[in-house]
C-alpha cells in the first residue's frame, strides 16, 4: 500500500475506537428476547454495522415474516438503548490512540463512518480522542438511509472527507463494514478485536486483517 497517495482513513467505532461490543451483544440479546425475537451473541457481531432498524428488521422477517413496524423499531431500539446504558462505560481500544495520532503525523484526515446511533457513544468520541474528529467528518445511523453492508456509509464518508476511493483507506472490525467499504471500492484493513475468525473478515473482502488496534499502530511505524 503506498500510502503516499493516501489523503483520508475512515474509521468505523464500535470495536476499533471503542471496545463496546460486549456492551452491544448483551444490550441486542436482551432487548430483542424481551420483544419476542433471538438474536445469538455471534449473529450480533455478525450483523454489527446495520441501522438498528435494518438489525431489527432482519430478525422479525426472520420470526415473523415480516418487517417491523416504525414503532416496534423504536421501541425495542429504546430497550436496547436502556440496557447498553446500564453497561459498564466502553473503555477507548487499546491501540486506537496511537494509530489515529500516527494517521494524523501522516497527514492524513480522519473520518468516523458508523452504524451507530447510541448517543452515548457518540458523545464521548471527542472526549477520547480529542481533536481527531469535527461534526463535518463524522457519519452516523442518522446520516443515512441504507447501513451497512451497503456502501452508503463509506461513499458518504468519502464525500464528507473530500477524497476518491482510491485516496481512501478504511479500518473495520466487522464483516457488513468490511462489505460495505469493499462494495465502495476502498482498500480496508480489518482489526481483529471481537470473537470471529479471522476467515470471516478475510471472506467478507478485507485487504489484510490485524489482531489489535496496538498490532496496526506498530505496523505504521
Amino acid at each position: 500500500m503506498n500510502f503516499e497517495l493516501i489523503k483520508a482513513v475512515l474509521f468505523d467505532m464500535d470495536g476499533v475506537l471503542f471496545d463496546s461490543m460486549p456492551n452491544h451483544a448483551y444490550a441486542w440479546v436482551k432487548a430483542v428476547e424481551e420483544c419476542g425475537l433471538h438474536m445469538t451473541r455471534e449473529e450480533v457481531y455478525m450483523n454489527e454495522g446495520r441501522t438498528g432498524s435494518g438489525t431489527i428488521n432482519a430478525l422479525a422477517q426472520r420470526t415473523w415474516g415480516r418487517d417491523a413496524t416504525e414503532e416496534e423499531c423504536e421501541k425495542i431500539y429504546a430497550i436496547k438503548s436502556r440496557y447498553f446504558n446500564t453497561c459498564p462505560e466502553a473503555l477507548p481500544m487499546e491501540g486506537a490512540a496511537e494509530v489515529l495520532d500516527k494517521v494524523r503525523e501522516m497527514g492524513m484526515k480522519r473520518v468516523l463512518v458508523t452504524g451507530s446511533g447510541q448517543v452515548s457513544l457518540l458523545d464521548r468520541l471527542n472526549q477520547a480522542y480529542p481533536d481527531h474528529f469535527t461534526k463535518d467528518c463524522m457519519v452516523t445511523a442518522f446520516d443515512v438511509r441504507y447501513g451497512k453492508p451497503h456502501p452508503e456509509p463509506y461513499l458518504m464518508g468519502l464525500k464528507k472527507g473530500f477524497v476518491k476511493a482510491s485516496e481512501a483507506i478504511v479500518v473495520e472490525n466487522a464483516p457488513l463494514g468490511i462489505q460495505a467499504a469493499k462494495a465502495a471500492g476502498i482498500y480496508t484493513i480489518a482489526v481483529n478485536t471481537g470473537p470471529l475468525p479471522d476467515q470471516v473478515l478475510i471472506d467478507a473482502g478485507a485487504d489484510i486483517v490485524f489482531s489489535s488496534m496496538q498490532a496496526l499502530a506498530k505496523a505504521l511505524g
